[in-house]
């Protein structure tokens, strides 16, 4: 809750940018793969047109056309899209560290992750594999990646991941 009043501010501002930028909703949502592999609705602000398919971000940035909005490119570049995911973390959804959830529909990330015993531990918002290649990585490696977090976690690890969460988004690296 005090991240939420903390970020209060910020929250604001993006939400205006996003009405003043495109139509549409400030906020989306999007099924997500969670815990045990229960489906959760994920909360982002929309950083792309409506209407815009619900595929991975690597199928997403193959499209004809790109969805992403102005206001959207440096949303994501700055990973602000995911702040409204505390209200995620605040239902029990997710963490604020472990592995990020899927889509829904990739059924075969899934499986894999199933098998691995990522989906043992609850999603976060930020994660190993995000520090660690984040959209650049392909999916085999982020499973891998999240095998070894959840094989390996402790507390001081996921301070470990916050610090450079941090550190790469100031660099803006790894998001598309």
């Amino acid at each position: 809750m005090g991240a939420l009043l903390a970020f209060a501010p910020a929250l604001c501002v993006v939400a205006i940018a996003i009405k003043l930028d495109s139509d549409g909703t400030v906020l989306f949502t999007q099924r997500r793969i969670g815990l045990d592999g229960a489906e959760f609705e994920i909360y982002k602000f929309r950083t792309m047109r409506v209407g815009t398919p619900n595929v991975s971000t690597d199928l997403m940035l193959k499209l004809d056309t790109n969805p992403i909005t102005k206001v959207g490119a440096v949303l994501r570049k700055t990973s602000l899209d995911e702040l409204p995911q505390l209200l995620n973390v605040l239902k029990g959804e997710m963490s604020l560290v472990g592995p990020r959830p899927a889509l829904f529909n990739q059924y075969e990330l899934t499986e894999k992750r199933k098998a691995a015993g990522v989906l043992d531990m609850p999603p976060g918002i930020t994660g190993w594999a995000q520090v660690n290649g984040r959209d650049e990585l392909e999916d085999a490696v982020k499973v891998t990646m999240d095998e070894w977090y959840c094989t390996n976690w402790y507390y001081l690890l996921d301070w470990k991941i916050m610090f450079k969460t941090v550190a790469a988004v100031l660099a803006k690296r790894g998001a598309n």
